[in-house]
C-alpha cells in the first residue's frame, strides 16, 4: 500500500529553494516564526554534495526546522522522514528527526514520542543521513508511535548540543513506507497499526474498533501479545488471533464473521474461558443463532455455569444452538457432588414446599431430594434462606410432617439452572463426555421447547440430563445415544439415571440407551415415546432387571409406540402425588402401548415388562391400550407373565377397571399370556343349566372376568334328549376364586359348545 500512489496524498514538503516562508523555526503550527529572512538561514544554490540546500547557524539549544504544511496521518499508515546533513564550521551538533503531532481539533497530541533517534556529527564535510518512521502502531522500527488520534504532523529536524555550529541540510524527504509492514499480508489489518499494545495492561478497545472500521473486507490481525480489552468489543470483520485477549467477565467479545469456538479458543487461550465467552456472545447478539464447535473437544475442569457466563440475561426466548463438538470432563475436584442434610417440615396441602429449615442457604438449587416418601427425581427449584423454605420440583407422596432430608447437587458439563426462563434452545451433534466424573446437562428453572438431538451422553457419573424445574415443557429428544458409566456393574449396583421430565408434551424419539439404573423418569402428560431402544441387561450374568422407563404420572396421556424394550420394565406410578389415595378421578389411565418389541434374556421368571405401582389406595385402571406388541423371552426360564402390579404400597381395585384393550400381541417364552377381551371356547358334554368357567390367567393385571359381552353357540345346543334348543343364556361375571370365572345360566339344562367373549373392564 502506498497512499501517495493510490490516493494521491502529497507527503513531500517543498524544496528549500522554493522559499523558506513554509519552514518554521518553531513547531510549524500557524503563526509560528519562519526562516524567511532569518539572519541564521541561507539558501545555497550549489554545493559539492547537495544540489541546493539550506545553510543554518545553530543559535538555540534545540534548533528546530519544521515544515509548516500539514502532513496527513492515517491509521495503519507509516511515513519515513529522511534528511541528509553535514557540518561545515564551528562546534559539531547532534541531529535528529523532529515532529509535532496534531489531533482532529488542531491541538498538540500529548503523550506520544515526537522525535527520532539522535546522531552526533563527528567530521566536517561528512554527509550523514538521519531518519525516523512515524505511524499509528507500535510496529518494529517505528520510532514515533502516534496511535489513531493523530490526524496530521509537522516534520523536520532538530539540532541539539553546542551552539554556533554551521550545517548544511539537503531537502527533507517524507515517504510512505507502509508496504514494509503490509507487503506479506496485504489482506490483513493489524490492530497494532491502530495503537494496540499487547502488554496485558493497555486498554485496546479503541484500537480494535478502529482496525475493524478500517478493514473494509480484509482480515483483522491480532499479533503476538496479550491485548487487554476493558469493555465489550464487536468485530464486524473477520479476525485472526496470534496473540490473545484479556477481558473482564462482564465484557463481551462479539465476532460477527467467524463466530465459532476455535476462534474464541485462539482469542483467549483457555478452553473453559473460551467456551464461556462464546456462550456469552451467543446469548447477547442477534446476528448468530448458533455456536459451532467445529468438531473441537472442549476440556473442562469444572461445570460451565451458562447463566453466570452470560452474566446479564435471566430470561431468553430466541432460538439458540450449540453444535458439532465435544465437552469433556477432565479429572478435577470441581466435579465433586455437594451433599448436605437438613431437617424440614412437609405439608401435603402445600405440596411444593419444605419449610422450617435451619441454614437453608447450605442447600443448592438443583439438588436431588431424598428421604422417606420422596419419589424419584425430585429436585430443589429455589431456596429462601430468610424464611427457611425451599421450593420443590414435584410433590412428595408420603413424607412425614418432619424428617431429615439429603440434598445432593450433581455437577453438570452444561448447567443452565441459573436462568429463570429459557426457550427454543438446541443442543445438536454434541458428545457430552462425562467420563464418569460429571453429569451432562442441567436445564433452566422454566422454559419451553428445549431440543436435544444427535447427541451422546457418554458415561455420566450421576445423571445425563436433569430438569429441576419446568424448562422441560415440550422438550424434544431425538436420535441421542445414552451410554451409562455403569455398564460393567450388576443392575443392583447401578445408580445413574439418563433423564427426567416433569412437564407436559415431551417428545422422546429414536434414542438408544444402555445399562442405566433407569433410562428415564417421565412426568407430566402428553408424552410421545417413539422408536427408542433401551436395554438394562446385566453383563455380570445376574437375572435382576430394573425399570427402563418410569412413568410417574397416573394419567399421563402417553403414547408408547415402536420401541425396543430390552431386559427392562416400563414402570407406571403416581409417586409424585402429594395425596396419592384416590377418592375420585381418573386413576391410572391415558396410556397407549402399541407396536413395540419387548425382549428378555436370562431374566428371572418373575420379571415383568409392564408394571403398575400404586402409591395410594383406591386406584384402578381407566384407559389403557396394549396392542400389537411382541413379547419374547429366551436364554432363561419362561416368564410367568408380561405384566404385573407391584402391591408393596397398595393394590389396584380390579372391580373398577374401565376401557382396557389388550389385543393383537404375540408371545414367546411366556407362560401366561394376557388379553382383554378374551374369547374362549366353552363345551359341555352333559347337560346343565349353569355353566361355570374359569378363564385362567388371561385377564391383565390380576383382574377379574367381570363381564361376558358375547355368547355364540358353535353348533346346536341340545337338551338331555339330544333335541336342538334355540335359546340364549344370561351371564354373570366375576365369580369363583379371585373373581376369575363366569357363569352362563340357561333356561334349561343344555349341553354343547359356545364361544364366549369376556372382559375384565367396563368398556363404557
Amino acid at each position: 500500500m502506498n497512499k501517495a500512489l493510490t490516493d494521491g496524498i502529497q507527503l513531500m514538503p517543498p524544496a528549500f529553494a522554493l522559499g523558506l516562508d513554509v519552514w518554521s523555526s518553531e513547531n510549524g503550527t500557524p503563526g509560528s516564526d519562519t526562516y524567511d529572512g532569518a539572519s541564521n538561514a541561507t539558501l545555497i544554490a550549489a554545493d559539492g554534495d547537495f544540489s541546493g540546500c539550506l545553510e543554518l547557524l545553530k543559535t538555540s539549544n534545540t534548533q528546530k526546522l519544521r515544515y509548516s504544511g500539514n502532513t496527513p496521518m492515517f491509521a495503519g499508515c507509516y511515513w519515513q522522514i529522511r534528511a541528509r546533513i553535514k557540518a561545515v564550521a564551528g562546534p559539531l551538533p547532534s541531529v535528529r528527526i523532529g515532529a509535532w503531532a496534531g489531533d482532529s481539533n488542531g491541538d498538540r497530541l500529548n503523550g506520544v514520542v515526537q522525535v527520532g533517534p539522535s546522531t552526533a556529527l563527528e567530521n566536517y564535510g561528512e554527509v550523514v543521513e538521519v531518519s525516523a518512521i512515524v505511524g499509528s502502531g507500535a510496529r518494529g522500527g517505528v520510532d514515533m508511535v502516534w496511535g489513531e488520534d493523530a490526524v496530521y504532523g509537522h516534520f523536520g529536524i532538530d539540532l541539539t548540543g553546542a551552539n554556533n555550529g554551521v550545517v548544511r541540510i539537503d531537502d527533507i524527504i517524507i515517504e510512505d513506507v507502509t508496504s514494509i509492514y503490509t507487503q506479506s499480508k496485504l489482506d490483513v489489518v493489524d490492530v497494532t497499526d491502530f495503537g494496540a499494545v499487547g502488554d496485558g495492561t493497555t486498554n485496546n478497545v479503541a484500537a480494535f474498533e478502529a482496525a475493524d472500521a478500517a478493514a473494509n473486507g480484509r482480515t483483522v490481525l491480532v499479533p503476538e501479545g496479550v491485548f487487554k480489552l476493558n469493555s465489550t468489543v464487536t468485530m464486524a470483520s473477520e479476525i485472526r488471533f496470534h496473540g490473545t485477549v484479556d477481558m473482564p467477565a462482564n465484557a463481551q467479545l462479539q465476532l460477527l464473521q467467524n463466530f465459532d469456538y476455535p476462534t474464541y479458543f485462539t482469542a483467549f487461550g483457555d478452553e473453559q474461558t473460551a467456551m464461556e465467552k462464546a456462550l456469552q456472545a451467543l446469548f447477547n447478539f442477534t446476528d448468530h443463532e448458533s455456536l459451532d464447535l467445529m468438531g473441537r473437544s472442549v476440556e473442562l475442569t469444572q461445570p460451565i455455569d451458562v447463566h453466570a457466563a452470560v452474566g446479564n440475561v435471566d430470561r431468553h426466548s430466541n432460538r439458540r444452538v450449540i453444535r458439532n463438538g465435544r465437552l469433556a470432563a477432565n479429572s478435577s475436584s470441581g466435579w465433586n457432588d455437594t451433599e448436605v442434610t437438613r431437617t424440614a417440615n412437609y405439608d401435603p396441602s402445600d405440596p411444593y414446599k419444605l419449610t422450617g429449615i435451619s441454614n437453608a442457604s447450605g442447600i443448592l438449587p438443583g439438588s436431588l431430594v431424598q428421604g422417606t416418601g420422596v419419589g424419584r427425581e425430585v429436585y430443589v427449584r429455589s431456596v429462601n434462606n430468610s424464611t427457611g423454605e425451599l421450593t420443590l420440583s414435584l410433590p412428595l407422596y408420603a413424607a412425614p410432617s418432619s424428617q431429615t432430608y439429603t440434598f445432593t447437587r450433581f455437577k453438570y458439563l452444561l448447567d443452565f439452572s441459573g436462568f429463570e426462563w429459557l426457550s427454543r434452545f438446541t443442543l445438536e451433534n454434541l458428545d457430552f463426555a462425562c467420563n464418569g466424573r460429571s453429569s451432562g446437562v442441567m436445564l433452566a428453572d422454566d422454559g419451553l421447547i428445549f431440543h436435544v438431538k444427535d447427541c451422546y451422553f457418554s458415561g455420566p457419573k450421576d445423571r445425563g440430563l436433569t430438569s429441576a424445574g419446568k424448562a422441560c415443557a415440550g422438550i424434544l429428544m431425538d436420535r441421542n445415544q445414552w451410554l451409562s458409566n455403569e455398564q460393567d456393574l450388576s443392575v443392583s449396583q447401578r445408580t445413574t439415571i439418563g433423564f427426567n421430565i416433569n412437564c407436559n408434551d415431551s417428545k422422546i424419539r429414536n434414542n438408544r440407551a444402555l445399562r442405566f439404573l433407569h433410562w428415564g423418569v417421565i412426568g407430566g402428560g402428553g408424552a410421545l415415546v417413539i422408536g427408542n431402544h433401551f436395554f438394562q441387561d446385566d453383563s455380570t450374568g445376574g437375572n435382576i432387571r430394573s425399570s427402563g422407563l418410569i412413568v410417574a404420572s397416573n394419567h399421563p396421556k402417553l403414547t408408547f409406540v415402536g420401541n425396543y424394550v430390552d431386559n427392562c420394565t416400563i414402570e407406571w406410578t403416581n409417586e409424585h402425588d402429594a395425596t396419592p389415595d384416590i377418592i375420585t378421578g381418573y386413576s391410572f389411565g391415558g396410556m397407549t402401548i402399541t407396536g413395540n418389541h419387548f425382549t428378555s434374556a436370562g431374566s428371572a421368571s418373575w420379571f415383568r415388562w409392564i408394571s403398575i405401582k400404586p402409591h395410594g389406595t383406591g386406584h384402578f385402571i381407566n384407559g389403557l391400550n396394549i396392542i400389537g406388541n411382541v413379547f419374547k423371552a429366551f436364554s432363561g426360564p419362561d416368564l410367568e407373565r408380561v405384566e404385573g402390579v407391584d402391591t408393596s404400597i397398595a393394590p389396584l381395585l380390579p372391580d373398577k377397571f374401565r376401557n382396557i384393550s389388550v389385543i393383537g400381541n404375540t408371545f414367546t417364552g411366556v407362560s401366561d399370556t394376557f388379553m382383554n377381551p378374551v374369547t374362549l371356547e366353552v363345551s359341555r358334554t352333559s347337560v346343565g343349566a349353569g355353566w361355570r368357567t374359569g378363564i385362567g390367567n388371561y385377564m391383565p393385571f390380576d383382574s377379574k372376568a367381570r363381564y361376558v359381552t358375547a355368547v355364540m353357540p358353535n353348533g346346536p345346543m341340545q337338551n338331555s334328549s339330544n333335541a336342538t334348543v334355540f335359546t340364549s343364556p344370561y351371564a354373570e361375571g366375576g365369580v369363583g376364586p379371585n373373581g376369575q370365572s363366569f357363569d352362563l345360566q340357561w333356561g334349561q339344562p343344555l349341553k354343547g359348545n359356545v364361544r364366549v367373549t369376556v372382559r375384565c373392564d367396563d368398556p363404557d
